[in-house]
Parts: C-alpha cells; sequence; structure tokens
C-alpha cells in the first residue's frame, strides 16, 4: 500500500501551485523587481520602450534549462538586433544563477524569482512533491509593457527562434 502511494505521487504530473492563468495576450504585463546573477535589480519598468523576452524555466543545471539558456545565448545578437532585451527566470537563488551565467557564458540576465512572487503572477508557478517551480513558459512583452505572444508548449531548443520569428512578425507594418 505505501509503495503504491508512494509509485503514485512519484509518477503524479505536476499541478499549478497557483489556479489563476496568468496575463493574457494584449494584458498589461505584471510588473517585477528582481535581482540577477550579479546581485543587481531589475524592473519591467525600467524596460519600456524595448521589447522584452521573459522566460520562465524550473531549475539551473537541468538538462532543458540548459538547453534553453544556451540557445537563448547563441541567438542573443539577432535578439538584440531586433531590439529585445531577454531576461530568464527561476527561483533559484542569485548564487546558483551566477555560477550557472559563468558555466555557460550568459550575456543576458539571469533573474532570482526566490519567493516565487513573479511566477505567482505571471501564472506559471507549479509544484511536484511539494517542491515549487516555475513552469517552462515564455512571455514576449511589446514596448509599452503589454503581452504581445505567450509560449506555453516551450521545447527549450526552439523558443529563441520561435521568439524570433514572432518579432519579425510582429514588427512588420500592418498593411
Amino acid at each position: 500500500m505505501l509503495l503504491s502511494l508512494l509509485l503514485l505521487l512519484i509518477a503524479a504530473p505536476a499541478f499549478a501551485a497557483d489556479t489563476e492563468a496568468g496575463p493574457a495576450v494584449g494584458q498589461a504585463a505584471p510588473e517585477f523587481r528582481l535581482q540577477d546573477q550579479k546581485g543587481e535589480w531589475h524592473t519591467l519598468a525600467e524596460e519600456r520602450g524595448k521589447w522584452v523576452v521573459l522566460y520562465f524555466y524550473p531549475k539551473d543545471f537541468t538538462p532543458g534549462c540548459t538547453t534553453q539558456v544556451c540557445a537563448f545565448r547563441d541567438d542573443i545578437i539577432q535578439l538584440r538586433k531586433a531590439g529585445a532585451d531577454v531576461f530568464g527566470v527561476s527561483l533559484d537563488d542569485v548564487k546558483s544563477h551566477a555560477e550557472f551565467a559563468q558555466k555557460y557564458k550568459v550575456p543576458f540576465r539571469l533573474l532570482s524569482d526566490a519567493d516565487s512572487s513573479v511566477a505567482k503572477n505571471y501564472g506559471v508557478l507549479t509544484a511536484k512533491l511539494g517542491v515549487n517551480y516555475a513552469r517552462r513558459e515564455t512571455f514576449l512583452i511589446d514596448p509599452e509593457g503589454r503581452i504581445a505572444k505567450r509560449y506555453v508548449d516551450v521545447d527549450p531548443k526552439e523558443n529563441s527562434k520561435q521568439v524570433l520569428a514572432d518579432l519579425a512578425a510582429l514588427k512588420k507594418p500592418k498593411a
């Protein structure tokens, strides 16, 4: 009986720790104030006038998260040419982000949401076996601070390319 319960818990899918769905396309992106891997503070308000790629990921040094951070790293010049700033967000602390950024030569900010308030506000806070983490989702935020695109089923390897393609499409003049 105990073994069955344990197996059920281990195999159980993640469940949302918060019932809020997070911001929808067209809505204002929730504000944040978080520290990056260097201990510097950043807010969404400081990014007004720029496109912002805000991607949430579960945990530093895990395979999918490493793939995703390296993909954004490899595309950072194109993303910056497209006028976008990139921020990775997880519940890991500043020290973990510093080690992760150093090991993989990350040229953008990794933000520490240690109290999980930002993940909750964006509707990506989830838990498994009592451990909270940010679900892998990405938000493309327009220069006015509104959600332009939300990526829910994120492929860590392809996410940065999707964002680049969508940035190009969204910036095209409407006919």
